[in-house]
């Protein structure tokens, strides 16, 4: 039963990406033709997205929390906390979330609690990331400029995912 959950996970984030060659990569520049639209919430990390990447290949750990409007990305697995939530709700979660982490709540415990993404709250287990991961571009976007031990938010068409790189 394990591995059926964790390979349904595992295809659920692996169908995140856009697994086009020549696709976006994590040195595009603005105004280039594969940007990203700009943050829409205030909880998403601005300040880290702003950075040069500070590596090629990280070890990250995230915990997702989405919301009710996002449904049809989910195929119609959406978790039954999001499919109740609106986005503001969302935010006021990952704000409680960094919270805690911020009071040195332990974040696999977070993670396997509070994470929307059936695979990682399950097992805890750490994504490698790099610049062609078959992983949403926000994801990689994020997981790329954080320092080891730092903690990041960013959006994307599944919701927010806080992301501690481990690695």
């Amino acid at each position: 039963m394990k591995s059926l959950v964790l390979a349904t996970a595992l295809s659920a984030l692996a169908a995140c990406g856009p697994g086009i060659p020549g696709g976006p990569t994590m040195n595009s520049k603005i105004g280039g033709a594969n940007e990203l639209p700009p943050p829409t919430s205030e909880v998403v990390s601005k300040d880290i997205l702003e950075r040069e990447p500070v590596a090629n290949t990280a070890e990250v750990k995230h915990i997702l929390i989405s919301w009710k409007d996002l449904a049809e990305s989910f195929d119609g697995r959406i978790d039954a906390r999001a499919a109740k939530r609106t986005k503001a709700d969302a935010e006021a979660t990952i704000r409680g979330l960094l919270a805690q982490l911020k009071k040195g709540e332990d974040f696999d415990a977070l993670m396997r609690s509070s994470s929307e993404d059936p695979g990682s709250a399950a097992s805890a287990r750490a994504y490698a990331v790099t610049p062609d991961a078959k992983l949403v571009i926000e994801f990689r976007q994020l997981s790329l400029r954080l320092k080891v031990g730092e903690i990041g938010v960013c959006q994307s068409d599944f919701g927010f995912h806080i992301i501690k790189r481990i690695e």
